[in-house]
């Protein structure tokens, strides 16, 4: 959605008959939800120069698929990625749009929002080692099973989350031999926590660590855990988030709300070296990552509408 609003932007600012004394660009990064080489946003963070062309070359999927064979396949070339300084200098703002990924507008009754702030969230990949058997003749007393450590270790992490007032998730995970009669030598998970600041963020990965350690010591487990990726609070720029609300707020009955979200975002990784902002469309059933997410169609030219405006406003003046 967010790409088509952007064309669909520039195509309202000609019919508006825009005169913009500042060039404007559209961007589609590649792999935002990182959900193929277990790090997400890698095109902006290579944008930004936040990963290395070489930890970038480095980078494989599940089938030990490396990141530059993947784009040899997909018929892009490898070594041409990585950070442009000059051509970041000299972007004045970054404006990104997206659904909602949850429903705060829902319960408002707001087409359109305003992003705050991105919650502090990473990726902790938990290896549970135990000793694969026969399931079907080896006494319970006898066993290694990592299985029943990482069992543990999954409601460890909601009881934390719950305390916290956070949100913690095992997601993915994968185990060897993965046979129905066999018991695990080996169980890998993967934990996705998220929250409001990187206090609370801290006790729930160090609560679900020091549970996981205690429950793989009472079975015998051996635990490894490593971190995969982390993106620290992201606090927009107050400056332009206060302006996307003054030409915002012009053309609308009331305020448009302003709200934080614990989804990542490109948007939150160039922060750290451009001006950047957020626009949030509407998502009546908050549900996201999934064949349900959806956003109304008048919600969707409510949030053209809205693009259009802020890029008339910054492009303008």
């Amino acid at each position: 959605m967010g790409v088509v609003s952007a064309f669909a932007a520039l195509d309202e600012l000609r019919v508006r008959g825009a005169r913009l004394t500042k060039p404007l660009a559209i961007v589609n990064f590649g792999d935002e939800e990182g959900a193929r080489f277990g790090l997400a946003c890698v095109g902006s963070r290579l944008t930004a120069g936040q990963l290395t062309i070489e930890a970038a070359h480095r980078l494989r999927d599940g089938d030990g698929v490396t990141l530059p064979q993947a784009m040899e396949a997909a018929g892009y070339d490898p070594s041409a990625i990585g950070p442009d300084p000059e051509r970041l200098a000299r972007i004045g703002a970054f404006v990104e749009l997206h659904v909602e990924q949850g429903r705060a507008l829902d319960l408002t009754g707001d087409p359109v929002g305003i992003a705050s702030a991105i919650w502090p969230h990473g990726r902790w990949r938990f290896d549970f080692r135990g000793e694969a058997n026969h399931a079907g003749t080896t006494r319970l007393a006898d066993r290694r099973d990592p299985m029943l450590t990482y069992a543990e270790t999954v409601l460890a992490a909601r009881r934390e989350a719950e305390l916290a007032g956070a949100v913690a998730t095992f997601g993915k995970i994968s185990v060897e031999p993965n046979g129905v009669n066999a018991i695990p030598s080996l169980v890998r998970g993967w934990l996705d926590s998220r929250a409001a600041d990187q206090a609370t963020l801290d006790t729930v990965v160090t609560g679900v660590e020091r549970a996981a350690r205690e429950y793989a010591e009472r079975h015998g487990i051996d635990l490894d855990v490593v971190r995969e990726s982390f993106t620290p609070v992201v606090e927009f720029e107050d400056a332009l988030r206060d302006e996307l609300g003054a030409i915002l707020g012009g053309a609308a009955e009331r305020p448009v709300p302003v709200l934080g979200t614990g989804a990542g975002h490109d948007a939150g990784i160039l922060s750290a070296s451009i001006p950047t902002a957020m626009l949030f469309v509407r998502n009546p059933t908050g549900v996201s990552h999934s064949p349900a997410e959806y956003a109304a169609e008048d919600d969707c030219l409510a949030g053209v509408a809205a693009l259009a405006d802020v890029l008339e406003g910054l492009a303008c003046r």
